[in-house]
Formats: C-alpha cells, structure tokens, sequence
C-alpha cells in the first residue's frame, strides 16, 4: 500500500510516498527557515505564505521521484495539527482537494503522532525487521513538545506526563538566544559544548535539574532558562567565550540528564520492550548517547531512535503513522476538517 503524506504544520513544507508503513519511495522536504534564521524565530505568516508557494512543486517531486503518479497512490495523509494554524490549512485544504479531485481517502493525523512513527520507517526490504515491538514508552521532544506516552498498540496510547512551561526544544532555543549563539538553539548550543575539554576545566557551573526526582512523569525546563539567565549576569558570560562553551555543556547535560532519567522511570514502572526517542531534539547526539548507556543495562529493552533527517518535521512520518492507523474520513466530515477543529 503507498501513502502520501503532506506535512505543513510549522516552517517545513514536507510531501513523501511511503510503502506498508515502512518503506520510502521518496521524502522531500522545503523549509523556510533561512528566513527566520534572521529574525531569531518563526514567524507564522512568513511561514504559511511559503507553503503556498512550496506544496505543489514539493509534492509534485515527490511523487516523481519513483516515477509515480498522484493516481498510483492508494491514500492521502495530513497533517491535522497541532501546529500553526495558517501553515496547517495549507497542507488539509491541498491535501482536501487532491482527495476530492482523483477519489483518494485521506487520513488526518496528530503532528506528534507523525514524529514517533518515524521509528518504524526502515531502509530494509524485509517487512517488519527490526520494528518497535509494544509496550513501548514513547518520549516526543521537540520545540513546542515534550511529552512522555505509554503505548500499549497501534492506536493506543496513555498520555503518562509533559512539560509544565517550556518545552526541551524551547528551552535551548532560548538559553542559545541568551548566549548570543544563533538559531536554532538546539543545534548551536550542541556545538558549543562540543568544545570543551573536561580536563581542562577552570570553572565550574552548575545547573538545577528540575523535578527530576518529582514522583511523576511531568518536565518543566523555565527554571532552568532562568538559572541561565542569571548565570550569564553574574559572570558576564556572553564576554567570555570559554564560560560560553562551559554553560552550553551545562544547559545540554541538564536537559538531556532530566528526559532521561524521567523516561527510564517510565521504562522500568510499565516494564516495556521498547523506547521510542522522536521529535527534533531527537537528532541531539547526547541524548542518544545517554539513551544508549542507559538501555544497554536493560536487556530485554530496545531502544529506537530516528535518523537525523526524520527528527525534524517530514510527511513520511505522517504518511507511517497513517498506514498503522487507516482511518480515513468520509466527504462530509472531510470538508468540515477546518481551522475550528485543530
């Protein structure tokens, strides 16, 4: 079965024709973020007004690419938030009426939900090897998100706990805002701590953890954004680009030590067979280095992580997601899909 997916819930314009759920035929992706590289963030309308131009052309590539047809696909899937409303409506109205033009069912899909099935896109031949097998703890980390999902089966999901204020993904966006670093946060704190040398370490900062010994599953990471702040002015941090590396180190040991240990408290209380690691802080090295350590002395637990060019907003996680769960709408309630129900 081949799935189109359409993926337009931020910045990225994402089109990609998957197979069974776990082959790509193709998977392209247009993203605008040069252009809000200038202003430090996304702006919305900037964002959605590059979609229009994109969504086409970026669908058309893909179907291309393998020489295929919008005809020779058995399904549309979208993107039905959350996101940004703007973006989000281009990709449902195109995607609406591509369904309605050429008679194709269209299944709506979760944005978060797009991210944890990009675990089970493989490059090999042969069906179902290696694939995330159920309970699995799910850990979605990204700019908006930080969640923590118990998933028993496809479908079926049991929301366990999230951030309380700031996101992850968020949180480095704006302690890298703070270090004068760039945009986006996570990427250039990541190669700002890639930079020290432990052993030559001079000065010594340290970072709250927060609620990481709370007996829940829920994050919050403002405290720490504002233990930074308040680093950086009692040492003049963005003056002194050694202290600059140091604290980047620090606010990256911080966030990834917290997901960690919340999600491993997860792992060992429902006593799963996997942990499945999406969203864009996904592509982190160190995070996936001390997911690693830690499920290597589980046994019986798999870790799964995307590749690096899935983490990021994609339609073929959307389009995966779409095959496990095949649910498409009818006409009626397909044109009431609509900016009123995201």
């Amino acid at each position: 079965m081949k799935i189109l997916g359409i993926e337009t819930s931020c910045d990225e314009t994402g089109a990609s024709v998957i197979e069974d759920g776990v082959k790509i035929l193709s998977n392209i992706v247009a993203s605008s973020q040069p252009i809000h590289i200038k202003t430090g963030g996304i702006i919305p309308e900037i964002a959605a007004r590059e979609q229009i131009k994109l969504i086409l052309p970026v669908i058309e590539s893909a179907l291309k690419k393998e020489g295929l047809k919008i005809e020779n696909v058995d399904a549309l899937a979208v993107t039905s938030g959350p996101g940004l409303v703007g973006s989000l409506l281009v990709g449902l109205e195109t995607a609406k009426t591509l369904a309605h033009v050429f008679n194709k069912p269209i299944i709506p899909v979760n944005h978060l939900l797009g991210h944890v099935y990009t675990n089970w896109i493989t490059k090999s031949k042969i069906k179902n090897q290696n694939l995330p097998e159920f309970p699995a703890i799910v850990l979605i980390v990204s700019g908006g998100h930080t969640e923590l999902l118990l998933m028993t089966d496809h479908g079926q999901y049991e929301w366990l706990g999230a951030t309380r204020d700031d996101a992850a993904g968020e949180c480095f966006d704006k302690c890298a805002r703070l270090l004068k670093l760039g945009y986006p946060g996570g990427p250039a704190i990541a190669v700002a701590a890639a930079k020290l040398k432990i052993q030559n370490a001079k000065f010594k900062i340290k970072l709250p953890r927060p609620m990481l010994k709370s007996d829940d599953f829920d994050f919050s990471f403002s405290g720490l954004k504002t233990a930074v702040l308040r680093e950086i002015e009692r040492q003049s941090i963005t003056h002194n680009p050694k202290l600059i590396t140091y604290l980047a180190h620090e606010i990256q040991e911080a966030i990834t030590d917290v997901l960690v240990a919340k999600t491993l408290r997860a792992v060992k209380k429902y006593k799963v067979k996997s942990v499945l690691l999406s969203g864009g802080v996904a592509a982190n090295d160190r995070l996936r280095e001390k997911f690693l350590d830690t499920c290597y002395s589980l046994p019986t637990t798999k870790f799964f992580a995307p590749p690096k060019n899935l983490c990021t907003d994609n339609a073929a996680g959307i389009a995966a997601c779409a095959f496990f769960n095949f649910s498409p709408l009818p006409w009626p309630e397909l044109r009431a899909l609509s900016s009123l129900t995201l």
